[in-house]
């Protein structure tokens, strides 16, 4: 999913990436509390399926976080990707925690930050679980942004070794991209239980700038990430299933499927030709 050959270190990193430095004394206590916060969030989100007595996430304030509830509701099976992102960011805690990452400058970047999201993801949950749906806006809002910086600092360099490339660069890069869709759809859903369904703008043209958004963000994030695949596959997977979702549900809309279609395209076609040309940049 991202690219895992050795580079020089960025400019601004501090410590060369191609030997660890010396280990400090809170990296052992971060490569734990790292590994801890993976199994809160894991177990937040048995809570958040109902699976663990939690009441499930669809039905929670009568139902506004329902695929149908919104027009940018993306279609149920598209939430299937939290399985994805749940098992790597475990594999990624229980990667981190190996002494041979003790002292890597990258998890050093990262790694508090990287806890933060998976404490906030279960945060999230728990708000939700509460009822408390007007706080779960700014909450998954400050996840959105952690995930963002964390972003910025992975692609100061590369990661070393495939097993890296996929378990740090790859989970985080479908958390980020998920997460942005997430935003947008859990932002709609509060809005429209509250009784702000329009904002003054027809439901449809609402729903059709909000996907245009979705889409600048997308590419983006592909701009400044160089095609990273990751992330363009998790929004692309998202915008997908919003049209699909109205193509065949509740509150169909051809309009607001036929954007969000062309949204998840647009993504799609700016991540692989970012992807193709940094390639080609680093051919002889």
């Amino acid at each position: 999913m991202t690219d895992h050959r050795t580079a020089p270190a960025h400019p601004s990193d501090g410590v060369a990436e191609a030997d660890d430095g010396p280990a400090r004394r809170g990296d052992v206590g971060r490569q734990v509390v790292v590994l801890v916060g993976s199994l809160v969030a894991i177990a937040g989100a048995f809570v958040g399926s109902g699976a663990a007595g939690g009441e499930d996430q669809t039905e929670v304030g009568d139902g506004a976080l329902a695929a149908d509830a919104t027009l940018v509701a993306p279609g149920q099976p598209a939430f299937g990707i939290w399985s994805v992102i749940y098992t790597g960011l475990l594999a990624y805690a229980i990667w981190q925690a190996l002494p041979s990452r003790r002292a890597d400058p990258r998890q050093r970047r990262v790694g508090w930050l990287v806890l933060a999201s998976m404490l906030l993801n279960a945060a999230w949950i728990g708000v939700v679980q509460a009822d408390l749906l007007a706080l779960s806006v700014p909450v998954i809002v400050v996840l959105l942004v952690v995930l963002a910086v964390v972003h910025v600092r992975l692609v100061r360099s590369r990661p070393r070794g495939t097993v890296e490339a996929v378990v740090l660069d790859g989970t985080l890069g479908l958390y980020l991209g998920w997460v942005s869709v997430a935003t947008v759809a859990n932002t709609a859903a509060v809005l429209t239980a509250a009784g702000y369904t329009e904002l003054g703008l027809g439901g449809e043209v609402w729903a059709v700038l909000v996907l245009a958004v979705a889409a600048g963000v997308g590419v983006g994030l592909a701009v400044h990430g160089r095609g990273r695949l990751a992330i363009g596959a998790a929004l692309a997977w998202g915008l997908a299933w919003i049209a699909v979702a109205r193509a065949t549900d509740d509150p169909r809309s051809t309009v607001t499927a036929v954007a969000a279609g062309v949204a998840a395209a647009v993504v799609v076609v700016a991540t692989v030709a970012l992807r193709a040309r940094r390639e080609a940049a680093r051919r002889p």
